[in-house]
C-alpha cells in the first residue's frame, strides 16, 4: 500500500521517506557512487547544539502545517519535482523547508539565498584558480611537496544546489529562497538541471583524463567533508526535496511553472494564527488574544507579517510593561509592510 501522506505535518520524526513508492517513469534517477545519507547538524550525537542549531529547530518543530500544505508536499515527493511556495511575508514559506527536513529525516537543510546577482554557477559550484595558482607556485617551491596540493578538487566546493544533486541514498532538503528577487534568466537557467536531475563540472571533466579511475573528491557546501565525483559529471539518486520561495513580485515563464507543484500561502487566520503563537510561545493569555484579535482586524487594510504578532505578544509577557506602554509598542512592532493605509493605529 502507498504511505499518503509522507509528510503529516506533525512535529515527530520518523521514516515514511524509506517507503516512498517508485518515481514516474519519467523522473528516475540512477546517479553513482550511492552516498550515505547526511549526519545531523552535529558530528557528536552526544553534543549540545548551539544556538544556531537550536534555532533552525524551534523553526521546524513550531511549523504549523495547512492541509494543502501537506496534500501539496506530498505531491512534490511523489512527483520528484520542485515545490514553488508563494505567500507574503511571514507566512513561512522558508521554515516548510526545515520542517520538511526534521520530520522525514533528510538532514541539515541546503539554503540558497538568491540576490539579483545569483546565477546558476553559484548554485552548483564554485572554483578559484587563483588559488590553485598560488598552491602550484608554493608546492614546486618546496622539495618533495605532494602534486595532489595543487590538485582543481582542492581548490572547488559545491555550492547548496549541486550538494543537493548528488546520489544520496535518500533525498537531501533545499531550500531557495527568495527566487523572484533573481536576474531574469535564473529561472530559465534551472530547467534542464532540475529537469535532468544532473550537471557537469568541466574543470573535473577536463582533469578526469590525467586522473586514474577519473574520480575526483571534493567539498560540499556547509561541511568539509569530501565525496567523490566520477569524471566530472554529478547525477542524483534520490530526487531532492526542492522548494523555491516567492513572494508573488514577479511572474515566471510558463516552462519553468509546469515542472513545479505550486503552493499558494496566505496569511493565517482565526484558529490557525492562535496554533501558531500556542507553537512558538506557549498557550495565549488575555493580552495575547487580544493582539490576535487586532491583528486579524488590521489584515485586511494592509499587509502585515505573523512574526510581527509574535515579536509584539513575547514583549507583553517578557518587558513588564504595564497596558498602556503594551499597546503603544505593539502598534510600533506591527507596521504595515508595503503599502500603508491613511488610518496605521489601533
Amino acid at each position: 500500500m502507498p504511505l499518503w501522506p509522507v509528510y503529516t505535518g506533525a512535529p515527530a520524526p520518523h521514516d515514511g521517506i524509506t517507503r516512498l513508492p517508485p518515481p514516474p517513469p519519467w523522473r528516475v534517477f540512477e546517479g553513482e557512487p550511492v552516498l550515505d545519507p547526511p549526519a545531523e547538524d552535529t558530528d557528536d550525537p552526544g553534543a549540545s547544539p548551539d544556538r544556531a542549531q537550536q534555532a533552525t529547530a524551534h523553526r521546524a518543530t513550531t511549523y504549523q502545517a495547512t492541509e494543502d500544505t501537506v496534500q501539496l508536499v506530498n505531491a512534490a515527493l511523489y512527483l520528484r519535482r520542485p515545490l514553488l511556495v508563494t505567500g507574503p511575508p511571514g507566512t513561512g514559506k522558508s521554515s516548510l523547508a526545515y520542517a520538511v527536513a526534521r520530520e522525514l529525516g533528510l538532514g541539515p537543510v541546503l539554503r540558497w539565498n538568491i540576490t539579483s546577482r545569483s546565477t546558476l554557477h553559484d548554485g552548483l559550484y564554485t572554483y578559484d584558480p587563483l588559488s590553485r595558482l598560488y598552491a602550484a607556485r608554493h608546492a614546486t617551491g618546496l622539495p618533495g611537496a605532494p602534486a595532489a596540493a595543487t590538485g582543481i578538487e582542492d581548490h572547488l566546493r559545491l555550492g547548496p544546489l549541486g550538494t543537493a544533486l548528488l546520489p544520496y541514498a535518500r533525498p537531501r532538503a533545499l531550500l531557495i529562497d527568495e527566487i523572484d528577487k533573481s536576474d531574469l534568466d535564473l529561472p530559465n537557467d534551472l530547467l534542464h538541471v532540475l529537469e535532468e536531475g544532473q550537471y557537469e563540472i568541466p574543470e573535473l571533466v577536463r582533469a578526469a583524463r590525467d586522473v586514474p579511475g577519473g574520480r575526483a573528491e571534493v567539498l560540499i557546501d556547509g561541511t568539509d567533508r569530501r565525496v567523490p565525483v566520477e569524471r566530472g559529471r554529478v547525477r542524483c539518486r534520490e530526487f531532492p526535496f526542492v522548494v523555491l520561495t516567492s513572494n508573488g513580485e514577479r511572474e515566471f515563464p510558463p516552462a519553468f511553472l509546469r515542472r513545479c507543484v505550486s503552493l499558494r500561502l496566505r496569511q493565517p487566520e482565526g484558529h490557525h494564527l492562535a496554533e501558531i503563537v500556542r507553537a512558538h510561545l506557549g498557550e495565549p493569555d488575555a493580552y495575547a488574544q487580544q493582539l490576535i484579535q487586532r491583528f486579524l482586524s488590521r489584515v485586511g487594510s494592509g499587509e502585515l507579517a505573523t512574526d510581527q504578532l509574535l515579536n509584539a505578544i513575547y514583549l507583553a509577557r517578557s518587558s513588564g510593561l504595564g497596558a498602556d506602554s503594551l499597546d503603544g509598542l505593539a502598534e510600533q512592532l506591527m507596521p504595515y509592510l508595503g503599502r500603508s493605509p491613511q488610518a496605521d493605529a489601533f
